[in-house]
C-alpha cells in the first residue's frame, strides 16, 4: 500500500484563532497530525435548530493517517466548544511521496 493510501486531509472550523492554535497544537504535540494549517477568514452559511447561522471562522486541515484518525477525533471533540463540531476526513489520492512519509513518520497512532 502506498503512502498515500494511508494519509487523510481533516477539516475542522473553529469559532476563533485562540481555539484553532489550542486543537492544533494538541494535534501536534500529541503526534496526532504532521502539521495543520489554521485558514483564518472562513465564513460559513449553515442550518442549526432551524434557524439560518452566519459565522466568522477559522478552518483547520490536519495531516493525518487513518491509524491516528480515531483518536484524534476523540481529542478534537473534547477540546471544541461546538456541540456538533466538523469533522471529516479526506483520503490523500496521490502527492509528494516524500512529504506523505513525513507524514507517517511524524504520527505516532
Amino acid at each position: 500500500m502506498t503512502a498515500a493510501a494511508e494519509c487523510l486531509v481533516v477539516l475542522c472550523t473553529c469559532p476563533d484563532r485562540d481555539t484553532a492554535l489550542r486543537l492544533a497544537d494538541a494535534a501536534v504535540t500529541g503526534r496526532l497530525a504532521a502539521c495543520v494549517n489554521l485558514l483564518p477568514g472562513v465564513e460559513s452559511v449553515y442550518e442549526w435548530n432551524g434557524a439560518l447561522e452566519r459565522a466568522h471562522e477559522v478552518q483547520l486541515l490536519a495531516k493525518t493517517t487513518r491509524a491516528a484518525y480515531g483518536a484524534l477525533e476523540t481529542l478534537w471533540r473534547e477540546l471544541h466548544p461546538y456541540e456538533l463540531p466538523e469533522l471529516l476526513a479526506v483520503p490523500v489520492e496521490t502527492g509528494s511521496e516524500a512529504y506523505l512519509q513525513w507524514i507517517e513518520r511524524a504520527v505516532s497512532a
